[in-house]
């Protein structure tokens, strides 16, 4: 059976609120207030897949042992990749964090996106 999520229908209300925190990303000495809902855990696989919002703010993403996936529903941000130009992000965009990536994320918008994160 297939799993289908009607992502213009979750709510943060109906999501787990959880501050941005390490080990997913350091938001840099502020609070940034963050939901989550995992549609998926591969229990014989490694992938998760999930809606997951945030509040504006600044933070450092190291994507050591996983990557992720990503395509924003709602909201704007700027990526940074250490040692490369800044990148905007907008809804609509579908962006690939690979194992390694390393950088920035500026959310100047309150952001909404679908993840998938892969080992």
């Amino acid at each position: 059976m297939a799993i289908v999520c009607r992502t213009g229908s979750i709510t943060r209300a109906d999501q787990t609120h959880t501050p941005l925190e390490l080990p997913l990303a350091d938001p840099l000495g502020a609070d940034i207030a963050t939901t989550y809902l995992e549609v998926f855990s591969g229990t014989a696989s490694s992938l998760d897949v999930g809606i997951w919002e945030t509040d504006p703010g600044r933070s450092r993403w190291e994507f050591t042992d996983s990557g992720e996936v990503i395509y924003v529903i709602a909201g704007r941000m700027t990526v940074t990749e250490d040692g490369k130009e800044p990148q905007d992000i907008q809804p609509g965009d579908l962006v690939i964090f690979p194992i390694g990536w390393q950088g920035f994320w500026e959310v100047t918008e309150p952001l909404k996106k679908v993840y998938v994160i892969f080992e």
